[in-house]
This record gives C-alpha cells, sequence and structure tokens, in this order.
C-alpha cells in the first residue's frame, strides 16, 4: 500500500463539523504525514514532541486538536476561562499562530476564542483588556505572558504548546519559561514543536512532559528535488554585484525572490545596489517595531513588490539574546531573524547572495520558498573560501534525500571533477557573457558606500514613524495616500542615473537579445499610450459639436485669418 494511501484523511480524525468545514474553506484536500500521524495522539491528550520541516504544516498539528479539545470541554464547562497557552519565540511566529487557529475556528463563531498579546499591539493597556475577558487560546512569548500573570488565571491551563521550542531558550527565554511553568497547574497536556530535536529541546522536554511520544518522522529536511531545486554559481566578492543586476534585469529570475544576506548592513547596501538600475526592493530591518516588520511582510505577501531583502544575523551564536547598548536600550529585536518563523508565502526563488556560515541556515533559508504543494528554487553565490561550507551543505542533502554520488562534468569547464553529489547544480551560467554589465555594477556597488548605508538606515526609521498603526487605518481609507506605506520606495540617499535603469543593446548578451528587448518593448508600450484624465476629459471636449466659450475661443485664435481680396 503506497504511502498516501496510509495517511488517515480528515473525516477520519474525529474532528468537529465545523472544523472540516473550515479546512475545506481553506482548500486542504488531505493532511500531511506529521498531521495524520500527530493528531490522533494528541486527541487521546497524550504528551507529544512533534519534530518536523519547516513548511509541513505544525501550526495545523496542534491547531485542530486543539480547537476540538476546546469544543469538547465547552459542553460541559460552567464558566470562561483561559484553557489553553501558545508560546512562540518570535512576535511574528505569534501572529502567525494566531491567524491559523482563527482560520480553522472560523466557523465555530464565538464559541472558540483566541487571543495574540506579543504579535497584535504594544499597548500594554490594550493587551490587558484582552486578556481580562478570558479568551480560550492565549498565543504570546515567555516574556509577555509572564508580565502579565497577575490578569490571567493560568491555573486553569489544559494545554500548553511550545511552537519552535529549539528557539525558546536560545531567543533568552529559559528563566521566562521555568518560572511560567511553576504557574501552571499539576496536570495538563504538553505539545513541544520544532523542526530540529536539540539539547534545549530536550531540557524542555524534561520540565514540562510526562511520558512523552516523541514523533521524529523519517523525512527529508526539505522537500524533494522535484519540487525544491537547488543551484549555485561560483562567484567572489566582486563578481556577485554585476551577476545579480544581470539575473534580475535579463530576467533570469522571475516571481517573488528573497535575496539573504548575513548582516543588516549588506541588506541596505544590496538594495542601495538594485536602487541606482530601478529595481524595487525592500529590506527586513530587525531595528524597526515588530507591526513595521509584520506590516512589510503583509505586503511582500500580497505581491506588493516582489523582492525582500533579508537577513539572518548569527543571534544564535549569543543564547542570551537581548544585547543591549550603553543606554541600557534593546540594540536590536533579536525576535526577527528571517529565515526562521516567518511565513512568506508564494516565493519563487531564494537567491544566497552571502552563502549562508551554517548547514543549518542553509536548510531554513531554503524552507521559505517551496511550501506546501509550490515549488520553488535556491540559487547560492558561492566563494572560494564557501567552498567547504557548499561542501557541507551537498553532504547533508544527499544523506537527508537519499542521492548517491556520481560523476559530474562543472559546467565553467570542460574537465570532469571527482565524484560528488549533484544535488546542488552548477547554474548554467557563463560569467563571460556579463562582462559588458561588470562596469555599471561595479561603479553602483562602490557608489553604496558604508556613509550612505548608515544614512539609508536612519532615514528609513525616521520615516517608518508614518507608518504606524494609528496612521494605517487613515492611509487604508485613503487609497491616495496608500503610497505612504510601502516599503520599498527609493531611499533617495544616493544619486540615481535614470539610465542606469534601462540595459543598452550592446551588452545583452546575443542569447538573450530578443527576450530581452520584446520585455522591454511591453514594458515602454503602457506608459506611451497612456493619457491623463485630465487629458482625456479636454480631447473629448474638444471633439464635441457643443464646444464651450473657452474651447471654441482657443481653437478660434489658432485659425489663420483669410487675406482680404483686392
Amino acid at each position: 500500500m503506497s504511502q498516501a494511501k496510509e495517511l488517515l484523511q480528515f473525516h477520519e480524525l474525529e474532528l468537529d463539523q465545523r472544523i472540516l468545514k473550515a479546512i475545506a474553506q481553506l482548500g486542504w484536500v488531505q493532511p500531511t504525514l506529521i498531521q495524520s500521524t500527530a493528531i490522533p495522539l494528541l486527541l487521546e491528550g497524550k504528551d507529544v514532541v512533534v519534530r518536523a520541516r519547516t513548511g509541513s504544516g505544525k501550526t495545523a498539528t496542534y491547531a485542530l486538536p486543539l480547537i476540538q479539545k476546546i469544543l469538547n470541554s465547552k459542553l460541559n464547562s460552567s464558566e470562561q476561562c483561559v484553557s489553553a497557552l501558545v508560546l512562540c519565540p518570535t512576535k511574528e511566529l505569534c501572529r502567525q499562530s494566531r491567524q491559523v487557529i482563527e482560520q480553522l475556528s472560523d466557523s465555530c463563531g464565538k464559541v472558540v476564542r483566541v487571543t495574540d498579546i506579543a504579535g497584535s499591539s504594544n499597548d500594554a493597556a490594550t493587551q490587558r483588556h484582552a486578556l481580562a475577558e478570558r479568551p480560550d487560546i492565549v498565543v504570546s512569548t515567555p516574556a509577555k505572558i509572564l508580565a502579565h500573570a497577575d490578569i490571567v488565571d493560568l491555573k486553569h491551563i489544559e494545554t500548553l504548546v511550545v511552537d519552535e521550542a529549539d528557539l525558546i531558550f536560545a531567543f533568552g527565554y529559559e528563566k521566562d519559561f521555568k518560572k511560567l511553568i511553576k504557574l501552571l497547574p499539576p496536570i495538563y497536556q504538553a505539545v513541544l514543536v520544532s523542526a530540529t530535536i536539540s539539547d534545549d529541546v530536550a531540557r524542555m522536554k524534561g520540565l514540562c512532559l510526562h511520558n512523552a511520544v516523541t514523533l521524529k518522522l523519517e523525512e527529508p529536511d526539505l522537500v524533494s528535488l522535484d519540487q525544491l531545486s537547488h543551484h549555485r554559481i561560483l562567484a567572489e566578492e566582486n563578481e556577485k554585484p554585476a551577476i545579480l543586476y544581470a539575473l534580475l534585469k535579463l530576467m533570469l529570475i522571475q516571481g517573488k525572490s528573497i535575496i539573504f544576506v548575513n548582516n543588516v548592513d549588506r541588506c541596505y547596501k544590496v538594495r542601495l545596489f538594485l536602487e541606482q538600475f530601478g529595481i524595487r526592493s525592500c529590506v527586513l530591518n530587525s531595528e524597526l517595531p515588530a507591526n513595521i516588520r509584520i506590516h512589510t511582510i503583509n505586503q511582500f505577501n500580497r505581491g506588493v513588490y516582489d523582492i525582500i531583502i533579508a537577513s539572518d544575523e548569527h543571534l544564535l551564536e549569543k543564547p542570551a539574546g537581548k544585547t543591549k547598548n550603553k543606554g541600557g536600550q534593546q540594540k536590536n529585536d533579536h525576535e526577527s531573524s528571517a529565515s526562521r518563523g516567518i511565513d512568506f508565502q508564494g516565493v519563487n526563488n531564494v537567491i544566497n547572495f552571502d552563502f549562508p556560515r551554517d548547514v543549518t541556515s542553509y536548510i531554513h533559508r531554503a524552507g521559505r520558498t517551496a511550501r506546501g504543494n509550490n515549488k520553488g528554487s535556491v540559487l547560492s553565490f558561492v566563494s572560494i573560501k564557501e567552498a567547504p561550507i557548499n561542501q557541507a551543505v551537498e553532504e547533508k542533502l544527499r544523506i537527508s534525500l537519499g542521492k548517491q554520488p556520481h560523476l559530474t562534468v562543472d559546467a565553467l569547464s570542460d574537465q570532469p571533477q571527482k565524484p560528488t553529489e549533484n544535488i546542488i547544480k552548477p547554474y548554467q551560467f557563463k560569467l563571460e557573457e556579463v562582462e559588458a554589465f561588470r562596469y555599471r555594477a561595479n561603479d553602483c556597488w562602490r557608489a553604496a558606500t558604508r556613509v550612505a548605508v548608515h544614512d539609508t538606515r536612519i532615514k528609513e526609521i525616521k520615516t517608518e514613524i508614518l507608518n504606524c498603526e494609528k496612521l494605517k487605518g487613515f492611509f487604508e481609507e485613503n487609497k491616495r495616500d496608500l503610497m505612504a506605506l510601502r516599503h520599498d520606495k527609493p531611499s533617495r540617499t544616493l544619486k540615481v542615473q535614470s539610465h542606469l535603469a534601462h540595459v543598452p543593446e550592446y551588452i545583452l548578451p546575443s542569447a538573450l537579445k530578443r527576450v530581452a528587448l520584446n520585455h522591454s518593448t511591453a514594458q515602454s508600450a503602457p506608459k506611451q499610450a497612456r493619457i491623463t484624465g485630465a487629458k482625456a476629459a479636454y480631447q473629448r471636449q474638444s471633439n464635441d459639436p457643443l464646444m464651450v466659450s473657452e474651447v471654441d475661443y482657443g481653437k478660434r485664435r489658432n485659425v489663420p485669418k483669410r487675406k482680404k481680396a483686392f
């Protein structure tokens, strides 16, 4: 029997009809492997450790039985109380978990109520008011729920869920988590959900789980090669800008893309570089408030812009997490690493402009694309120094996907190479073809200096003050002012030369001339035919036989006078 036939379907999981209706509205056909395996155990009330890769449906794995358990308890309950607590390491992940729970309980009406006190609002009064209404499910970070422990009664908690459990301790929440456990009742169901089973997860398991079932399904860290392709380009630091410029400008990479670099300064340098060529992009900056970061991700998910530049800043190298400056204020938000926990939707490409510093970062970056049944690709720029890490990534993927090494031929030479795993394939890209792009690219890359990057970061922080939650409602009601909320507006830090937005024909590779010229023609045609509303009204008025006096007078002024006959 095939694996697909062995999986239990949603209607076989003993779920309420209201939940099944919400699942049908979401268009889910059948549960994933982890959902089909874990949901029956959770409905039985067992403590479970769920280990599954990114994008495998872990949130719905605990959300479905959680809603079902609340519906069952409401049949005999006499008072409203907080019965479930969902802990997440980041504000963005709190918000995403709440959205999934709300979607799955949409058909339940007001029977199941959920509140997010970490990612929804920074106003303490609003958070305390939401908790005072005693929702059924509270989604929060450990520190936030601990700060409001005097409002919410945790003695009625029946279910504790820890999402991305391997990051809770790494982000500096260990002390908060241990204090929180002491406030919970002696008996409750606990669920730990994680992409990896680390030492932190093992310690957490000993704190809150009893006779737990560990589900470590034998599945690869990433989806199959039929769904997610891996490519590399051998490029040194001075070659990366020209290659990126050529790939984007010649439309060799299409669709929504995430460009990953290794720190925030590099994010802004790449943005300023692309901006000079008329390529719009935005930066996911950890220095900005969580609401702005969430709004940036939402605009990207809705297709407002197609390129977002992000970083995973290796904050896990400092497990304490919260770094402070001399004034005692937090230097940046340690919860905002873009390679973990953020739900980017419909991403077609992941571009590693800076190759990840370890295998785990590569896997989590690649997990941002090819989610669900969608296809995606990962393209990495690999320098000579990064070759050992690239080889380690290939070995990890080979073991995970169960591929055997075989003889390959490198695309940059005709000589056979040593037997190696061909999972990360050489991208069919000839560097000599972009030699003409190098001069433009290098000049624009040097123009994005450290001072320009610093000025851009300060200017964006000042600009984003206008994008606060209070003004967002006004802007969304006034559509003409909505452009003020876009996060990909030109920074104007560098002088942008208009001719750089167009690729002259003489530097185009011969193989791509027809495609590039057709694309530029299609882009320029609507602009030439565009007529403003005022001009169109004037033309209609001019062609009207019953003309008003101003138009008629204007036309008579242009009529030449007749010569008198002698």
